[in-house]
């Protein structure tokens, strides 16, 4: 029997049905994202008005903060496309905790396969993890055995079959380092050879498959200082620690400046240009510059440190390019081991020069590779805008802000800051090291806040920021999968953050 009632719910029904298509855009348009997918699935035509790409990109924009007269990326099919990456293939949830250590996190690094991932910290261990879900570790070494004091970062080759792991002397000197170098297999990890590594902070660098840079400081005089770069080889007996066997460069330091946070990074070819893959900024419409005119072979290298000729602070970030012919040349001279001390080394011809010198105006603390090695991304803390150097050893205060300043390293120039929402505290006397990294789509960095922070690259928007109870010291993104992320605090936990999309793959392989 039709009530009143049930006569009015049908005519209700019917009325939605003779609405025009403009009318339910329009209520469409005040929807959230997640009602305006359920709406869709009502039925055949409001799942087609639900496509419309004009209310995704108002959603994108409302959602993310994206600028509203930014362009889609070369790529991206669609705003709706767009949208769900954000929401649903971002490294956004996390994961999993693991409190295998006993102090602080110092530093994440993940192998080029993404199948494993290394942790350094101040309790002195080196730990390897498996990246499974769940992950676990798969291998543990205390280093104390060899006198360090901690563990401060780690680096695969390019084949993963040897980790670099860089740590600081136990002892009344602590700038003084060392390096150690681990064979990896599915079932060992075995220590290969010990490099000396002074200071500390140069942390080292894979040259190639079998060669790493280490650093050693020599005392010039007052403020002065001069530092080598040796090419070491990895395979040696680990009974000793192992001696160079090639200088590579000798920088002179000045102002108590010197080498730091040492990478050596690929020189691209000529007539490569940037796409929506490796963009930065959304900087892809600008005008090309021309490349550098010295590009070689494959086998060329860039090295890429930080320094400071105002200071002591690094706030420059030196460039010395690296030719292949000459290192193959060299690379067949033995230098003596002995040949140490500074008589005949004060003469300036005697020392290298960066090709090239980026000012930063700021205290640098972490700097990355993009994986196409086109750009260099560098945490800063900015000095006072005009601030003066008149005391060397002591460097202007430096903000509270992080920037992030991306160099491109085809044209040789800071395209600028292109994040900023991460906070630092300490003053410039007790100012540490904050690691960053970039993927394909994602730039994310630690931070003191007690969080880390995630952006889009093309957008430059904040995506997430991953809660810790102490400050963020690093972040590493899976090399072949940037919907993982891991992150490493002073909270001696390492957390990993997976997309819904992982999740969810992850629960139904799980069933």
């Amino acid at each position: 029997m039709l009530t009143m009632s049930n006569a009015i719910s049908v005519d209700a029904l019917h009325a939605w049905e003779l609405l025009p298509d403009d009318l339910i855009f329009l209520i469409f348009n005040h929807l959230p994202a997640c009602v305006l997918i359920k709406a869709s699935e009502v039925c055949k035509r409001w799942h087609r008005i639900a496509q419309d790409e004009f209310l995704w990109r108002d959603l994108l924009i409302l959602d993310w903060k994206v600028p509203p007269n930014t362009r889609l990326p070369l790529k991206v099919g669609s705003w709706r496309q767009e949208y769900k990456r954000l929401f649903f293939h971002a490294p956004l949830v996390e994961s999993e905790v693991l409190d295998d250590h006993s102090d602080q996190v110092l530093h994440v690094s993940y192998s080029h396969n993404g199948q494993l991932f290394a942790t350094s910290s101040k309790d002195c261990h080196i730990k390897v993890w498996q990246s499974d879900y769940p992950a676990y570790r798969k291998f543990n070494v205390h280093m104390k055995n060899l006198n360090w004091k901690y563990t401060q970062f780690s680096q695969f080759n390019q084949n993963d079959t040897l980790l670099l792991v860089s740590g600081v002397y136990d002892g009344p000197f602590n700038f003084f380092g060392e390096i150690a170098v681990f064979t990896i297999s599915p079932d060992s990890f075995q220590l290969l050879n010990r490099v000396r590594n002074d200071p500390f902070d140069v942390f080292g660098t894979w040259y190639n498959e079998t060669c790493l840079i280490s650093g050693n400081l020599l005392r010039l005089g007052h403020l002065n200082s001069s530092c080598y770069l040796w090419l070491n080889r990895a395979m040696r007996s680990p009974q000793a620690t192992g001696d160079p066997f090639l200088r590579l460069f000798n920088f002179r330091n000045r102002n108590a400046s010197s080498v730091r946070t040492i990478q050596v990074a690929k020189c691209q070819r000529k007539g490569q240009e940037c796409n929506a893959t490796n963009c930065c900024c959304g900087k892809c419409d600008e005008t090309p510059a021309p490349v550098l005119e010295a590009s070689g072979g494959d086998g060329d290298r860039l090295f890429i440190f930080t320094t400071g000729t105002k200071c002591c602070s690094p706030h420059q970030i030196g460039i010395k390019r690296i030719l292949e012919a000459d290192t193959a040349h060299l690379s067949s001279q033995r230098l003596k081991p002995e040949l140490k001390g500074n008589d005949d080394m004060v003469d300036g011809a005697k020392f290298d020069a960066p090709d090239h010198l980026i000012e930063m105006h700021g205290h640098i603390i972490g700097m990355c590779l993009s994986q196409d090695n086109r750009y260099l991304y560098v945490n800063s803390r900015p000095w006072p805008q005009g601030a003066e150097i008149q005391d060397p050893l002591n460097a202007p205060p430096i903000a509270q802000e992080i920037d992030i300043h991306v160099i491109d390293l085809w044209k040789m120039r800071d395209l600028g800051v292109c994040h900023r929402a991460h906070k630092a505290y300490t003053p410039n006397d007790e100012c540490f090291f904050i690691f960053l990294d970039v993927s394909d789509l994602y730039v994310a960095s630690g931070a003191e806040d007690h969080h880390g922070y995630l952006w889009d690259r093309h957008w430059g928007v904040c995506l997430q920021q991953y809660n810790h109870d102490d400050v963020v010291n690093c972040v590493a993104f899976n090399p072949c999968d940037s919907e993982v992320l891991v992150t490493v605090s002073d909270d001696n936990k390492v957390k990993i953050w997976r997309s819904r999309n992982r999740r969810k793959l992850l629960a139904s392989t799980r069933l």
